[in-house]
């Protein structure tokens, strides 16, 4: 069965995709690899947006 999610927009800067993990290349002692895990300054790693009011100035 489909799980229900909660109807918030998708984060425009990650694609909600908040945390990814990059390789640096280099190993630890037991062979496994060193990763940096960095999330979506935007959102905070939530992966949602968050809505905001933007007004705008229509004719002066």
């Amino acid at each position: 069965m489909p799980q229900h999610a909660p109807n918030r927009p998708v984060c425009r800067h990650c694609d909600g995709f908040p945390t990814v993990a990059i390789t640096t290349g280099t190993r630890h002692r037991d062979g496994s690899r060193v990763v940096l895990r960095v999330v979506c300054p935007a959102c905070k790693g939530t992966g949602h947006a968050l809505l905001s009011r933007t007004g705008t100035c229509v004719g002066a």
